[in-house]
């Protein structure tokens, strides 16, 4: 189950989303030819991933940030992307332009920090830009916990895209984050504690705005949905000609 829209569109073209939406494309793409020779992809990861056992050694700190940007195949950059489009324009309608940057930037680094804490003497690198979006997702949360989402449910052979509010999408994320970061080693290839203390980094961070915007009044305003009409859906008739099937 993966989400592919929400019905919470923005009043103001996020350009800061899709320059990063685009930063991240550009550099995956740069360094493509990589993925046939491990050994020069081991060290690009290395050199500017982030590795917990070099901050340790007091070197790497430019990994804190160039991690971000880095991604270990197509579907790791892909599905950051997606969730980044899905709501990171809300929030950056809220935050302004360059306050939004400021607050991805700054939760991706503390995510990574905090993966860091949970792990400090792994030689593993951190790569993606999960932990910064992850704390997109928390603001996203705070301010609109009922706004609706789409998300598609594949079960084998079973496909169904149905909206579920956002505090049940993110809640349940954010769990299996939580839940899968107790229960495996925390270098064990994917950072949960990133994940998690993204999310929740995410929820502080926003925490200010929420409460200028009046707090529980503001939620009392707007139901816990955006305050402003939401996006309506709906499927369009194929033009593709139906062929009947012959009765044998």
């Amino acid at each position: 189950m993966f989400p592919i829209r929400d019905h919470n569109p923005s009043e103001r073209f996020p350009i800061v989303t899709w320059a990063l939406i685009a930063a991240n494309v550009v550099i995956f793409l740069s360094y493509l030819p990589l993925f046939g020779d491990e050994r020069a992809l081991a060290i690009l990861f290395w050199e500017w991933g982030m590795v917990p056992a070099k901050l340790v050694s007091g070197t790497g700190y430019h990994g804190l940030l160039t991690a971000m940007f880095l991604h270990g195949s197509l579907l790791h950059l892909g599905g950051n992307m997606l969730f980044l489009w899905i709501f990171g324009d809300n929030l950056e309608d809220r935050l302004g332009h360059a306050g939004f940057l400021a607050f991805y930037l700054a939760t991706g680094i503390g995510a990574a920090l905090l993966q860091f804490a949970a792990a400090p003497t792994s030689p593993v690198p951190m790569v993606g830009a999960s932990g910064a979006i992850a704390g997109v997702m928390g603001g996203y949360l705070l301010l609109f916990p009922r706004a609706r989402v789409d998300v598609l449910l594949i079960l084998i052979v079973y496909f169904r895209v149905f909206a579920v509010p956002a505090w049940l999408m993110l809640g349940l994320w954010f769990t299996i984050q939580l839940v899968s970061g107790f229960g495996n080693p925390a270098d064990g290839g994917v950072a949960y504690w990133a994940h998690a203390g993204g999310f929740a980094l995410g929820l502080a961070a926003i925490l200010p705005y929420w409460i200028r915007a009046g707090g529980p009044r503001f939620w009392a305003r707007t139901e816990g949905h955006p305050d402003h009409p939401e996006a309506r859906y709906r499927l369009v008739e194929s033009s593709v000609p139906k062929v009947r099937r012959r009765k044998r």
